[in-house]
């Protein structure tokens, strides 16, 4: 899933400071399983800012709305006429659904309440981890279902470097060396002939951004 956390409250409250009418709207599906952008936090939210604004002795109406998804227009369209009564939109949602709403939001500033992480997993309540980069062209089935370009600090492909120490990175943190990962998972598995062969390099053709992908009908 798409992991995203809540911008710091000041920053928020300063990019509204010129409007008096705002919808916030919240994203029902990856931001909200990583309690940054659900109904919850756009009511926890909308609280703060009507506090704050209370505190200055300023005018602020606020319209809380939870869609399904901010990535697509369909679950869009039913918000945009009360949306464009606003005078500016705030997303809880994730990038892409911050740029979706402000291309069909064209006449209205759409401001995110978000910073957009990365693409990972949940590990336990309250802590999500990165596993993937998105590059376009999986290597996963040859290293044992674990991502050197996204799990190694380095992005080799062809590993380990010499700064692992009895299995944890040198970048630190603690970090586990992914390339101790991927040859345990390998051994495990009795698939460590995968290593023999050099990997080549990454086809960074495959990144070229903005990425689009059609599937035929």
């Amino acid at each position: 899933m798409i992991v995203g956390e809540r911008k710091p409250f000041d920053e928020i409250k300063d990019s509204i400071r010129d409007y008096q009418k705002i919808m916030l709207l919240g994203c029902g599906t990856c931001v909200s399983v990583c309690l940054a952008g659900g109904e919850k936090e756009v009511e926890l939210l909308a609280s703060q800012l009507r506090i704050a604004r209370q505190l200055e002795k300023k005018d602020l109406e606020i319209t809380e709305a939870t869609i399904q998804r901010q990535c697509d227009r369909e679950y869009i369209e039913p918000i945009l006429e009360t949306a464009r009564g606003c005078d500016a939109v705030v997303s809880m949602g994730c990038g892409a659904g911050v740029q979706l709403l402000a291309e069909m939001l064209a006449n209205s500033p759409v401001i995110p309440a978000l910073n957009t992480r990365f693409i990972g997993i949940t590990e336990a309540e309250g802590v999500w981890s990165e596993r993937c980069r998105a590059c376009g062209d999986c290597k996963l089935g040859i290293y044992g279902g674990i991502c050197p370009v996204t799990v190694c600090a380095k992005g080799l492909l062809n590993g380990p470097c010499g700064g692992a120490s009895q299995g944890k990175c040198e970048a630190g943190d603690d970090r586990d060396c992914a390339w101790e990962l991927i040859y345990q998972r390998l051994s495990q598995q009795g698939r460590l002939d995968n290593l023999k062969n050099l990997a080549e390099p990454m086809d960074y053709k495959l990144q070229a951004r903005p990425l689009r992908l059609v599937k035929e009908c």
